[in-house]
């Protein structure tokens, strides 16, 4: 989805005008009309301002060009459960489950490890399964580098 269509939609989500959404983050209706009309994209400052206000990700506003993963655990990423820093801002490299006010969860891969195992192992994904697709993932992901 596009820039425009995600910044009308949540627009109309909200129930606000374009004036409202322009008051809220500091522009003039003109320029979340050019927004919604495909002919700018809001600057980084902007996209900050919007993150907050529709309590979505950059990512998102974006249009989801890219697949988040956490780079703690490799979960792939969500608005949902994706983590926030302390300010509220969405941290796109973690889930909520990893990193949570400021910290991480986990002092180590293998502590990391041991939790999926004992929480993902299913019958058709057995512990085995579970720890040697963790074995593999998460040396490689930027939080255990």
């Amino acid at each position: 989805m596009e820039t425009k269509t995600v910044i009308y939609e949540l627009r109309k989500k909200n129930g606000m005008s374009q004036d409202e959404l322009a008051q809220k983050v500091m522009v003039t209706r003109q320029a979340v009309s050019r927004w919604e009309n495909g002919e700018t994209v809001p600057n980084t400052d902007t996209l900050k301002l919007l993150s907050k206000v529709f309590d979505v990700s950059i990512n998102t506003l974006l249009g989801a060009p890219r697949q988040l993963i956490c780079q703690c655990c490799g979960m792939p990423l969500q608005d949902e459960v994706m983590s926030k820093e302390t300010n509220g801002e969405f941290n796109e490299d973690y889930c909520k489950w990893c990193y949570s006010g400021g910290e991480f969860k986990y002092t180590s891969k293998e502590q990391l490890i041991e939790f999926c195992v004992e929480n993902m192992a299913t019958e058709e994904w057995p512990a085995k399964q579970v720890r040697a697709h963790m074995e593999a993932v998460v040396p490689g992901l930027k939080h255990w580098k």
